[in-house]
C-alpha cells in the first residue's frame, strides 16, 4: 500500500481551504484518508500553514511520500529540514 501525504480540498466554490491528510494513493482526492495532520489556507496574506510537526515527521519516517505541493509547504514550515537532519542522525 503506497501512502501519500496530500491536500484534501474543503471550503466553498472559489474559496478553497485545504487539509493536509495522509491517504492511500489509490483513494480519491477528497475521499477516504488515514489521518489529518494539518491545514493550509491560501487565501490569507501570507498563506496560513498549520501542520502537526510530530505527526508529519512520523509519517515521513514510516515511508509516506508527500506530493510536490505538500513538500513545498513542509519546506516553508521547516519540517523537511528537520526530517533530513533526523535521517542524517544530527
Amino acid at each position: 500500500m503506497a501512502v501519500k501525504i496530500r491536500l484534501k480540498r474543503m471550503g466553498a466554490k472559489k474559496a478553497p481551504f485545504y487539509r493536509v491528510v495522509v491517504a492511500d494513493s489509490r483513494s480519491p482526492r477528497d475521499g477516504r484518508f488515514i489521518e489529518t495532520i494539518g491545514t493550509y489556507n491560501p487565501l490569507t496574506t501570507p498563506a496560513e500553514i498549520k501542520i502537526n510537526e510530530d505527526s508529519a515527521i512520523d509519517w515521513l519516517n514510516k515511508g509516506a511520500i508527500p506530493t510536490d505541493t505538500v513538500k513545498n509547504l513542509f519546506s516553508k514550515a521547516g519540517i523537511m529540514e528537520k526530517f533530513h537532519n533526523s535521517k542524517q542522525g544530527k
